[in-house]
Formats: C-alpha cells, structure tokens, sequence
C-alpha cells in the first residue's frame, strides 16, 4: 500500500461517499448490509454533542501544537455551520457514512482541509 503524501501544494481528489471499511473491498456492500450497519438515521439527533465534542478536539490540538489558531478557528466556524445546516432541515445525510460522526467530518473535510487533522489522536471510539 502506497504512503499518502503529505504535500501541503495540491489538493487531492475528492473521493465519493464510502464506508468506514470500505476501502478494504473492491465492490460495493450490498444495500441490505449497508441499511443493517448505519446509524445516521437514528443518531442524527446527536449532532451537537458531536459538534461540540470535535470543537473541544480542536481546541486540544490547537493547545499541543497540532493545529495553528487559524486552523481550529476554520474547524469550529465550519463545524457550527454544518450545525446550522442540520438544525434549518438542509443537511444531506449519507447511510453510506454509516453514523453522524462521519457525515459531519465529511462535510468538514470538504470545507476546510484542516478537518482532515481533527483525526489526530482519536478514535471513533471516543465519539
């Protein structure tokens, strides 16, 4: 398996809507195993202790050094609008995200390249 690269030049490409393990699989799940594995239709009402608690995150990587000040001010400005797009009916949620921690860091992501560092030191487990 290839290393990512870390340039910080380009932008890559953006890759369509897949399951957490979905990289470890050349086709699709079947849309049975997909509805029995997600969540997001259910826990879509946790949206703002999710959002808080990835603001929080960033707050803690910005105080290590992980991310700059500018970086956790993109993270929490982006994730508060995603909390607004959620609260106005005009968030698209994915099942194939599987739960509404991913779709949020999906929207993240794709907001702001800073959202890809709100991984660091955190599992899905932590959610």
């Amino acid at each position: 398996m290839a290393k990512k690269s870390r340039s910080k030049s380009s932008a890559a490409p953006k890759k369509p809507a897949q399951a957490t393990w979905g990289g470890r699989f050349q086709e699709a799940a079947a849309e049975r195993l997909r509805d029995f594995g997600e969540s997001v239709s259910f826990d879509w009402r946790l949206y703002p202790y999710d959002i808080a608690g990835s603001i929080a995150h960033a707050m803690m990587l910005e105080r290590i050094g992980v991310l700059t000040k500018r970086e956790c001010a993109e993270i929490e400005k982006h994730l508060l609008a995603i909390g607004d797009l959620i609260d106005q009916g005009r968030f698209v949620f994915s099942t194939e995200l599987e739960d509404i921690h991913m779709n949020i860091e999906k929207a993240l992501t794709e907001r702001t390249p800073a959202g890809a560092k709100l991984h660091t030191g955190r599992s899905r487990n932590d959610q």
